[in-house]
């Protein structure tokens, strides 16, 4: 394993379902090495006729909701089903340290130890929208290792995380009974781009604050204009303690992908997230390229301090900067 391996390795290893080969190859395709990412983009292109098997699903909400005790108990609820789980899971990096925890892991134990299921925590590195930049690049490797659900968990921080609905068929939010949000009604951004909701905690006295909960954000959702499938979004509640309400979200899913492969989005919506994929790759190449230039480098450190001591506008300084031939 110390050694290089070749794309064949990789290919091979993946095929037979190797989880050490399944991890070398995350970190290759998350490594910053030049020699590394060249290597990288060679396995995705060879792995993708593997890929597209899976159902995905994001999964975000705010801290303290529960995400991955909910995941474990979602998880262990689909291996026992038959199916091979593979959960990504997006831990925030210190803006001071750029270090992560990424103690997903842990928090996960009988998920993390069960032989059809798989956990990566990766840092998001200050990646916005909730995902780290190669997280699209992690779940087609896991489809092509024989994984046939990939659950995709966000850092959680708020309501800027609609990019995990650029790489997954179901996006599911999950909130808190007695937080707020239902006495504000709709908060739109994030809330549009849920397909179900779960409220979570819903045992013990918080049990019937969560069946008022999910009776206000359902009367809520009817505000929202229709999706163009027609699908409209279902609001359950659940306790990962005591395992109740998991059975209602997975058969909630299952009959949202079903709705969509009938009405014929399914597929469609794969083929937008391809493209989007293609071009924000190609706005983050152009901006490394374009900033790479040694005179772009020389220009920038002077208006950089230019704007610094206020003698130019931040808006005039990057006219500048874009104007130059």
């Amino acid at each position: 394993m110390n050694r290089l391996l070749s794309i064949q390795d990789y290919v091979t290893g993946l095929q037979t379902g190797d989880i050490a080969i399944l991890s070398k190859a995350i970190t290759l395709i998350e490594s910053h090495n030049f020699q590394h990412q060249l290597l990288a983009q060679q396995l995705i292109d060879a792995l993708l006729p593997l890929t597209g098997n899976s159902v995905r699903i994001g999964i975000t909400g705010v801290p303290g909701v529960g995400k991955s005790t909910f995941i474990e108990s979602f998880g262990m609820h689909l291996v026992t089903k038959g199916k091979k789980v593979a959960v990504v899971a997006i831990d925030p990096s210190s803006s001071i340290s750029k270090g992560s925890i990424l103690g997903d892991k842990t928090r996960m134990e009988k998920l993390s130890v069960h032989p059809n299921a798989f956990i990566r925590p990766s840092a998001s590195g200050g990646s916005l929208g909730g995902l780290t930049y190669k997280t699209r690049e992690t779940t087609l490797l896991c489809e092509a290792a024989g994984f046939d659900t990939i659950i995709i968990e966000t850092v959680g921080v708020g309501q800027s995380e609609t990019e995990v609905s650029t790489i997954s068929d179901f996006f599911l939010l999950l909130m808190l009974a007695g937080a707020g949000d239902e006495l504000q009604g709709i908060k739109r951004g994030i809330m549009e781009m849920a397909d179900g909701i779960a409220i979570t905690k819903a045992d013990g006295t918080n049990a019937t604050k969560a069946k008022s909960a999910r009776a206000e954000f359902a009367n809520a959702l009817h505000f929202l204009p229709p999706t163009n499938s027609g699908w409209i979004p279902e609001v359950k509640t659940c306790s990962s303690y005591e395992n109740t309400g998991i059975k209602e979200i997975q058969e909630m899913i299952e009959k949202f992908i079903q709705h969509q492969i009938a009405k014929g989005f399914f597929e469609s919506k794969r083929k937008e997230q391809n493209l989007y994929a293609f071009r924000r790759l190609l706005d983050e190449q152009l901006k490394i390229n374009f900033l790479a230039q040694p005179k772009i480098k020389t220009q920038l450190l002077e208006l950089e301090k230019q704007v610094v001591d206020g003698l130019i506008s931040p808006y005039s300084a990057v006219s500048k900067v874009i104007s130059k031939p």
